[in-house]
């Protein structure tokens, strides 16, 4: 600890006033602001973390942060406050506390834990401000649409799919005969078995599709 008086000639006298009888620096600190803080919003979620400089290590891991966002267009004087003791970011906003299409804004400040006894600070000043906005969440109609959509063309295309599988097993049980009698097989009767593998695709494909 230590002992601060202030010394001065006033009205023609030296005189000393004593200020603080017992100063203890580790009970008056004051930090600097955050700094880098940027954000990432989600339609669930929006994450926001920071940095902290010119801090030791000693206090960077008691530190108590307090997160202020508002809508971009409000005041500070209405925004809403977050107090995370000992939490270290980065911070989540619940989806539910933000409005779809509408742009926030955040600042965080610092300050040593109220939990600890050895240090003492007041508040340090608000950080930079980062600007986000909740990305929109599907709408329910639009996936009902296109998943019903998906069924009404699964049905025509798998009775498709068949009808040429059918067909093809046919020509190419004709051209096997063919080549029984040793006959050789011309470029019209190879495509059975050309079209046979692209129906085998189309069904790969409605599988991966349902």
């Amino acid at each position: 600890d230590y002992r601060v008086s202030l010394q001065g000639n006033f009205f023609g006298r030296n005189d000393t006033y004593m200020t603080f009888p017992e100063y203890s620096p580790r009970k008056h600190i004051k930090l600097d602001p955050p700094m880098n803080i940027q954000s990432n919003a989600t339609a669930s979620k929006c994450q926001i973390w920071w940095s902290v400089r010119n801090v030791p290590w000693y206090l960077a891991e008691i530190l108590q942060y307090e997160l202020q966002y508002k809508e971009y267009s409000m005041s500070w004087e209405v925004a809403l406050n977050k107090t995370l003791p000992s939490s270290l970011p980065p911070v989540e906003i619940e989806a539910t506390e933000l409005r779809s299409g509408i742009a926030y804004t955040a600042r965080v400040r610092c300050k040593v834990s109220e939990n600890e006894n050895s240090y003492h600070s007041q508040w340090s000043e608000w950080s930079q401000a980062t600007v986000f906005q909740r990305a929109d969440v599907p709408k329910v109609s639009e996936k009902i649409l296109n998943t019903k959509t998906m069924q009404y063309l699964f049905i025509p295309l798998s009775f498709g799919t068949l009808l040429y599988l059918f067909w093809s097993c046919k020509l190419s049980s004709r051209y096997c005969c063919f080549l029984a009698l040793g006959q050789k097989a011309s470029p019209a009767l190879t495509f059975p078995h050309q079209l046979l593998s692209f129906s085998h695709s189309i069904v790969c494909t409605m599988e991966i599709l349902r």
